[in-house]
């Protein structure tokens, strides 16, 4: 690594956003610590200023090693974060907390092994990704929307807590991208999650996410945290996609 760089961490870079912020903040000439589950170095380009860790954000032995590993980061970007769609009653609570555990409990263990150092340099950002669900509720996505609004309220309190210490905390808010086959990485088929007595009421709904109006692109959410790292105002949320922003101004 350059020490002459800004280093940010980010979690779950094996696809999607997370992916395309480790490469978009390589390419504006940060240290980028990119980290997923199981490490594949060759999504991203080799340089000396890239490394490839292999993190679970729900085990708090893997937080450990990597956060060791890494050494001292300039950002987190807490991007880790996996789907859920389909009826609420039908939804496993075993599958329930299963997202929790990685999008609420898993940013929040991030979190928290990052703020000593942070507070002793009086410096650093924490980035949230959460989503557009948290501006305007979407159906079929109670447990999910639920995990995330979780930190959206965990974010801005964060904010004021440790502003205190000169460490900023931040939002970002995704649409809707297509490309990342949401609700595709878990074990759980969508219509085992769609019980017959919902099929007629999810099958507009389904139709709606299939031709949206408008989208998000990764390459939105990757250029929406970047500026979010990067702002010294106290600006809290950022939404990222046509999508997002059209809900964040009508909300």
């Amino acid at each position: 690594m350059n020490p002459s760089r800004n280093t940010v961490l980010i979690t779950g870079c094996s696809s999607g956003y997370g992916l395309e912020t480790a490469r978009h903040f390589h390419a504006q000439g940060w240290n980028v610590i990119a980290t997923m589950r199981s490490p594949r170095e060759d999504l991203l380009p080799r340089a000396s200023t890239l490394r490839v860790l292999p993190l679970d954000v729900t085990k708090p032995e893997s937080i450990a090693a990597a956060l060791d590993a890494a050494g001292p980061i300039d950002a987190l970007v807490n991007n880790a974060g996996i789907g859920v769609v389909g009826a609420f009653e039908a939804t496993p609570m075993a599958h329930i907390r299963k997202v929790f555990e990685t999008n609420t409990f898993g940013v929040m263990a991030m979190t928290q092994a990052v703020i000593p150092q942070f507070r002793a340099r009086r410096a650093g950002v924490i980035v949230n990704v959460t989503s557009s669900v948290t501006l305007a509720a979407m159906p079929l996505a109670a447990a999910y929307t639920a995990s995330k609004q979780a930190i959206e309220g965990f974010t801005g309190s964060l904010a004021h807590e440790l502003g205190h210490f000169g460490v900023r905390a931040k939002l970002v808010e995704p649409g809707y991208a297509p490309t990342t086959r949401f609700a595709h990485n878990t074990a759980v088929r969508i219509e085992d999650l769609i019980p017959q007595v919902y099929a007629a009421y999810a099958a507009p709904i389904f139709a709606t996410f299939a031709e949206p109006a408008l989208i998000t692109t990764e390459r939105d959410v990757a250029e929406t945290v970047w500026r979010a790292a990067n702002d010294r105002t106290t600006t809290l949320r950022f939404p990222a996609g046509a999508d997002a922003v059209a809900l964040a101004r009508a909300a």
